[in-house]
């Protein structure tokens, strides 16, 4: 589906996911990350990019494993994370868009827990790419988490700590051979509805992995 048809649909409330591909198993447990792997760090920046193509292939759960856990995964014995969050709020969510069903990642139990038995990745963005790469994730603040931040700050402090997700993302793209592309041009209002979010959560950005086509 073009953008163009996206947008017509999206300002029409019509933009809906398509069937889920295959069984969305209600709970997907993540092997432990291989936390030893991939390139040093400065080839690893000097190696980052955005792509916008993208083969069809799934990642591999070893791989998944490693991505979601390099992006916002616990990292220490006492529940920290690999990406920073004031006060310790921890209010961003991690949505992840497969074939099979849209998942939330768990950190501390490093586990997908089904959210909807169908396949949105279509919903995650307006460009063509996102309908078919291996996977979409959506970065969702929870602004419940953040009541000692004041709320004039709270969208500010959120997108900051969705970017550092990101960040870690791409290099942990850049150090497996994969592409992957950080996206704020969404339906946020399409997002929310298709993952049933209430009032105190914001959808900030989307985030297209899978491997490169070739």
């Amino acid at each position: 589906m073009n953008a163009l048809t996206k947008l017509a649909l999206g300002a029409m409330g019509r933009l809906y996911p398509r069937p889920a591909q295959g069984n969305a198993a209600p709970q997907i447990a993540l092997p432990a990350p291989d936390k030893s792997g991939g390139l040093p760090l400065m080839q690893a920046i000097a190696r980052r990019r955005s792509d916008r193509e993208f083969a069809r292939q799934e990642l591999p759960l070893p791989m998944l494993s490693g991505l979601l856990w390099a992006g916002a995964g616990v990292n220490r014995a006492d529940g920290g994370r690999t990406m920073p969050s004031a006060i310790n709020a921890q209010e961003i969510d991690v949505y992840v868009a497969l074939p099979s069903g849209a998942y939330l990642y768990d950190p501390a139990a490093h586990s997908l827990k089904l959210i909807a038995g169908s396949d949105i990745r279509r919903v995650t963005g307006y460009q063509d790419f996102v309908d078919e790469a291996a996977l979409d994730l959506v970065f969702v603040a929870d602004h419940g988490r953040m009541k000692l931040i004041p709320a004039g700050q709270r969208e500010r402090f959120a997108f900051t700590a969705a970017g550092a997700i990101s960040q870690n993302i791409y290099l942990f793209a850049a150090s497996n051979g994969l592409a992957t592309v950080i996206r704020a041009w969404i339906d946020r209002d399409a997002i929310a509805k298709t993952l049933g979010l209430d009032h105190d959560q914001q959808v900030l950005l989307s985030q297209t992995v899978g491997f490169p086509k070739t």
